[in-house]
């Protein structure tokens, strides 16, 4: 057998016995399954200093190698950031053809892996300078803001991924540059607009400030609890997002693996608890969209701890942060394929939901749209 012929059937072997790991779950969408765990794939929102930047060179989007490998762990889907400023790179201007491509090729492969897609606008409520609610300058028409900006574009980017078994919105990352009842508002009136459009796609709306499980409840008039109970949905398909770090002050900022890289697991059973009965109460879901954790064996012991938290039917899933080719030694950072499994995947894959292993899930799968 020559050289090429036996690397030829080498690549044949192996895209086999990935296609056969995958299989079981390769069937997945976005809206048949009772729950979306995955992990944050990151690397299109990188080099905020360099907007909109070059990609491969600021930035970069998964390969379907990546995807391949996420999807042979048993995560059913992705959350995939992204700076806005990259999909329409001015004020005013059209959505970003060349981008467009990009983020089009990695939510195709993606489903062809039986991943679906959680669309990120990374942004924390800017774009560039502006804030939602700033006043724009010449030629907008008199008296929009970057609010309005900000529901144009997601009614742009909807008419472009209108897949709902496909593509998940995930409306705005950790909205920290407003006030929170501000985002509130414009959270539920992005929404609206999208239901209007015949959007039917899973929508993540994001809880306001750093979107935190601790401090859900802070605030002596306006918090997130007080914001966000009345949320409505005609579709029943929009879920409440929440992030959650270990460390000391819950920033995901210290990542030693000794002394503040994580508090005690049983320093988050009251908050879970706590967040879990107000949606319950308030007949909302929710969805972890961030947490992750250093190697050391109190921190996975924590990482467990939260998969067990949300192991019921009002998380309707979670992504860790985070997976992805441009990480380096981050602690946090997941193992890609050809590299030492990181220890982190251990307790994830014993909590990532399996639809072919589950023939009685805890809760229903999202609802469908009605027919029209």
């Amino acid at each position: 057998m020559s050289k090429s012929l036996a690397q030829a059937l080498a690549q044949l072997i192996l895209s086999l016995t990935l296609a056969l790991v995958i299989a079981p779950y390769g069937m997945a969408g976005c809206l048949d399954q009772a729950r979306l765990t995955g992990v944050n794939l990151a690397g299109a929102e990188f080099n905020t200093k360099a907007l909109p930047g070059v990609v491969y060179k600021d930035y970069t989007y998964p390969s379907a190698a990546e995807l391949n490998y996420i999807a042979a762990q048993g995560a059913n889907m992705i959350r995939l950031p992204f700076r806005w400023e990259r999909l329409q790179q001015s004020l005013y201007a059209p959505l970003d053809t060349a981008e467009l491509g990009r983020l089009r090729t990695t939510i195709n492969n993606a489903h062809s892996a039986g991943l679906c897609v959680l669309l990120d606008v990374h942004n924390y409520a800017k774009y560039y300078q502006y804030k939602l609610g700033d006043a724009l300058p010449e030629p907008a028409p008199a008296n929009k803001t970057l609010t309005d900006m900000f529901i144009a574009f997601w009614l742009a980017l909807a008419s472009e991924f209108p897949d709902p078994d496909k593509v998940a919105f995930g409306l705005m990352n950790e909205p920290a540059n407003v006030p929170l009842a501000y985002w509130a508002t414009v959270a539920k009136q992005t929404l609206a607009a999208l239901r209007d459009a015949g959007a039917s796609n899973v929508v993540l709306v994001s809880g306001g400030r750093w979107s935190g499980v601790h401090d859900w409840f802070s605030g002596s008039l306006v918090s997130n609890s007080t914001e966000f109970d009345d949320l409505q949905d005609p579709l029943k398909r929009t879920i409440i997002e929440v992030h959650q770090y270990t460390d000391k002050d819950y920033s995901g900022t210290h990542t030693s693996t000794t002394g503040t890289g994580c508090r005690p697991a049983d320093d988050f059973n009251p908050k879970f608890e706590r967040i879990t009965q107000w949606a319950e109460a308030n007949q909302q879901s929710l969805f972890l969209g961030e947490f992750g954790v250093p190697r050391s064996s109190e921190c996975l012991l924590t990482l467990t701890r939260f998969l067990e938290l949300m192991d019921n039917p009002t998380w309707r899933g979670w992504s860790y942060w985070a997976a992805g080719s441009w990480w380096g030694n981050y602690p946090l950072a997941l193992s890609g394929a050809n590299q030492p499994a990181a220890p982190q995947w251990e307790p994830l894959k014993q909590f990532f939901y399996r639809a072919a292993e589950a023939p009685s899930p805890p809760n229903p799968p999202i609802p469908l749209a009605p027919n029209p």
